[in-house]
């Protein structure tokens, strides 16, 4: 059996090609071409034939940091989350998901780790979750935000490698600048696991011991980290300059002003720059919902997730492609360069650039097909698999 999907826009790394289409064929990309006659293509035994009308065809989005949605969030402990989690983001046009930790005790990690697991043998019949992204527990505990700090603890790579045994830990978000910070670089990097510098009160100096042993991740760039000063540039600026690292931007015009969204889409190399949604439970719900986060409460208002006391931002109820959509019109730069940093860039260090984050020959048909006028998915195919 083959799909033909008929009159797309494709949009793809370094490509935009209206009046095309796209032939997929056991669940990689068979062809990608363009012009009336391909579009031609009729049902028949063997071809479904999926006319997209025109509207963009984009790689499956790679979400590597986002909690919940739905009411949902990763840590609860009803493996129930994880499948309503998974069937939200591939509503969203992710076909590809890092469930999120918060920062929690040992136990509910351990359970998180498990869910994600019967997820995984279950088939995962919604997006893909090859892995988890731990965010925490070892933070820096004045660099909280909306983590708890009741369980922020020192790096243990024996606790990194007891998470990894029950499923494994794709990402870690930790502060380098913690008892043994660099260390710990080297040694994820051993399990296979992506070292990533966030909720950290680092100095640049600080800095440089984990990116010597191998670190080249930012979490949530410019938020809960250490801003860009004249007598100490930070890890803001860090971020803008060591080339790169591979710096993750929630791109809902809340976490990030518009001349910052500009600053860092202009004047970074976009081939390490990561769109995150970062989205909690509230995600897909609601003004108005209340909810807790690792113990502490959070209001939806105003589209905003805040912490009831403090007022931090707590994470966002923001789409993978409305955060594409929200830097396309603040910076203008065309689609076809920003879409490499909703996958491609993630694949790209996952090991799987040569795979996934293309709608390119040979690649794994993890598409979605994105209403122009909406920014909403109208279909979502999972390794050549029409799921939406």
């Amino acid at each position: 059996m083959k799909t033909v999907i008929a009159n797309a826009h494709v949009i793809s790394p370094g490509v935009d090609l209206p009046r095309a289409t796209v032939v997929v064929k056991d669940g990689r990309i068979a062809s990608v071409s363009s012009g009336a006659r391909a579009a031609k293509a009729k049902p028949d035994a063997t071809t479904t034939v999926v006319d997209v009308g025109g509207q963009y065809l984009m790689p499956g989005f790679i979400d590597v940091h986002t909690h919940g949605a739905l009411g949902y969030d990763f840590c609860d402990a009803d493996e129930k989350a994880v499948f309503e989690f998974a069937k939200a983001k591939l509503q969203e046009g992710v076909t590809t998901v890092f469930p999120t930790t918060l920062t929690v005790s040992h136990e509910e990690l351990m359970t998180a780790a498990a869910n994600a697991k019967k997820y995984a043998e279950a088939g995962m019949p919604y997006a893909k979750v090859p892995g988890i992204h731990l965010e925490g527990p070892f933070i820096n505990v004045k660099c909280c935000g909306a983590q708890n700090p009741k369980f922020v603890r020192k790096p243990s790579v024996k606790e990194l490698r007891e998470i990894a045994k029950v499923y494994p830990v794709r990402q870690i978000s930790y502060a380098v600048e913690t008892e043994g910070g660099a260390a710990f670089a080297k040694a994820c990097l051993k399990l296979g696991v992506v070292p990533s510098c966030g909720h950290t009160g680092a100095k640049l100096r600080e800095l440089m011991p984990a990116y010597r042993n191998g670190l080249r991740h930012m979490t949530h760039f410019c938020n809960q980290m250490t801003p860009l000063h004249h007598r100490e540039i930070g890890m803001v600026g860090a971020g803008f300059l060591i080339d790169d690292l591979n710096t993750e931007v929630i791109c809902d015009r809340i976490h990030l002003c518009d001349d910052m969204l500009k600053l860092i889409f202009t004047r970074r190399d976009l081939a390490h720059v990561q769109m995150i949604t970062d989205s909690l439970r509230c995600s897909h719900c609601k003004d108005g919902y209340a909810f807790e986060m690792g113990g502490l409460k959070v209001l939806l208002k105003n589209g905003e997730a805040r912490l009831v006391e403090g007022n931090n931002l707590a994470g966002s109820t923001l789409w993978m492609g409305n955060g594409l959509k929200n830097v396309h019109d603040v910076t203008g730069i065309p689609l076809k360069d920003l879409v490499r940093c909703t996958s491609w860039n993630q694949a790209i260090e996952q090991g799987w650039g040569d795979e996934l984050g293309k709608v390119e020959k040979g690649f794994k048909a993890d598409l979605v097909v994105i209403n122009p006028r909406s920014w909403r998915p109208s279909a979502v195919f999972v390794d050549g698999v029409k799921r939406i």
